[in-house]
């Protein structure tokens, strides 16, 4: 297998706790393909996707992290979050600017400044101060968004409940790995969640008010597309959601294709677990009590509103989580390999993988019972309709292993993942399940940091794992 990070002057971060974990587990590591997959794929964020980092402005101590997710040349607040928590392991306190803790603070402080220009939007352009040219979008040229925004500051402007929560994730992570509730009361991260806080409670306005008029919707988004996943029914305003869920709309997925029904089951998931853990880091800041008390009972008024809509009755499995409703009835039953995703669950944090609904829905999502559940003779995963039927996409069998506790469940999806490269050594997006040449996006800085991720908890959880040939 091909060795494929650059060569060390054109590393675009070093972490030398980064480069000894990796030297410390490839040396746990029996099969060679496998130690070179986790030897290229680990540091893949640090090695090409810190694009700029430094501080607001001269005189300044705000760190600012610009984080690309591969190969666009724009930040997403979902991939930098999740770029982040693949060096969580190795996270510590640290004043140092050439820490991990001063990338995670970097792109904290990034992201809050994203949010509180344009919080509706999931993808950013970089930071003036790093004098790097915004990237056009020949893909929004199209777009008719409101709010209204500027695209020398956003890349694109698809409203995704996950997003927020994104934000709220790597401020937990951060936080709990550093107990650092000092950084907090600096700059402007109470100030982006009380935004991130608006958002959510303008998205749950549904399509009619009591006597039948339509509301006026906080967000609405078209593209001129030959893609139904890439605009909204209904000159933007998406499919119509009932009153009285207490569920939060998210117009499009964590793949950035629209949803169906607005009412995205895993996302109301995540938001409501960062809520929760984000409250807690609130409530120790000064005068902000009040904004503490209302994402703490937000994030428990969704865990009601999930039980209550998000779980419905499968004739052949029983009681399941849906992906998507809409309030009236109609559900979604499948799942997307983007996290967050229902078989993404766990991992996130909202339920223990033990849990009988979660288990009954994670059957459902590795069968053919999922119309994106991809099989054939390279890689059985789940897909999406990003890239359509065929296209498993390792991210999902990454989480698959994460969420298990089944040796040869973990020891067979790894054996696929290893198999399924071409011999290029890195984490592809997705791969046609009948043809390992047949694969999308070479360079994709989220996955790779998660397989890295995941073998690390391997390291720790099932060690023997490890020690399997699969020549």
């Amino acid at each position: 297998m091909s060795y494929q990070r650059p060569s060390p002057n054109c590393r675009t971060f070093v972490s030398q706790g980064v480069e000894d974990a990796i030297t410390r587990v490839k040396g746990d590591i029996a099969d060679p393909d496998l130690s070179r997959l986790f030897e290229n794929s680990y540091p893949n964020t640090l090695d090409t996707a810190v694009k700029w980092k430094g501080y607001a402005a001269n005189n300044s101590d705000e760190e600012l992290t610009f984080l690309i997710t591969g190969d666009i040349n724009a930040m997403w607040l979902r991939d930098s979050a999740n770029q982040m928590q693949s060096y969580l392991p190795l996270l510590n306190a640290s004043a140092s600017n050439n820490s991990i803790a001063s990338l995670y603070r970097g792109v904290i402080n990034v992201q809050a400044r994203y949010l509180l220009t344009s919080p509706y939007c999931n993808s950013f352009q970089p930071p003036v101060k790093s004098g790097i040219k915004p990237s056009p979008n020949p893909s929004s040229t199209g777009d008719t968004v409101s709010p209204t925004y500027n695209n020398q500051s956003v890349f694109e402007c698809k409203y995704e409940l996950d997003s927020l929560a994104a934000f709220l994730e790597v401020s937990t992570n951060y936080y709990n790995a550093t107990q650092d509730i000092e950084f907090f009361g600096k700059y402007q991260w109470v100030d982006a969640v009380n935004a991130i806080m608006t958002v959510a409670e303008a998205m749950t306005t549904r399509t009619y008010a009591p006597n039948g008029s339509v509301n006026v919707s906080p967000y609405t988004f078209t593209r001129l597309t030959t893609r139904a996943s890439e605009t909204l029914e209904n000159d933007g305003k998406g499919n119509p959601t009932q009153n009285g869920t207490g569920l939060i709309r998210s117009a499009f997925r964590p793949s950035d294709d629209a949803t169906i029904f607005q009412l995205f089951i895993p996302a109301n998931m995540m938001f409501s677990r960062y809520l929760a853990s984000a409250s807690e880091i609130m409530s120790q800041l000064h005068g902000c009590g009040d904004l503490a008390s209302r994402m703490s009972t937000l994030g428990s008024n969704l865990r009601g509103a999930i039980s209550a809509y998000g779980i419905v009755n499968s004739i052949t499995h029983g009681s399941i989580y849906a992906y998507e409703v809409d309030g009236y009835g109609s559900q979604i039953i499948m799942d997307d390999a983007n996290i967050p995703s229902l078989l993404s669950a766990p991992l996130i944090g909202y339920l223990d993988a033990s849990d009988l609904v979660y288990q009954n829905t994670r059957k459902l999502l590795l069968s053919s019972d999922n119309p994106y559940f991809m099989r054939g003779p390279v890689i059985n995963s789940v897909g999406g309709p990003h890239n359509g039927p065929g296209y498993a996409w390792p991210m999902a069998s990454i989480v698959r292993i994460l969420t298990s506790n089944d040796d040869a469940e973990i020891t067979g999806t790894l054996k696929e993942i290893v198999s399924s490269t071409a011999g290029l050594g890195l984490i592809h997006e997705s791969i046609n399940s009948f043809n390992e040449s047949d694969w999308t996006r070479q360079w994709f800085s989220w996955a790779n940091g998660l397989f890295g991720q995941m073998i690390l908890d391997l390291d720790t959880r099932k060690p023997e794992i490890l020690k399997h040939s699969f020549q």
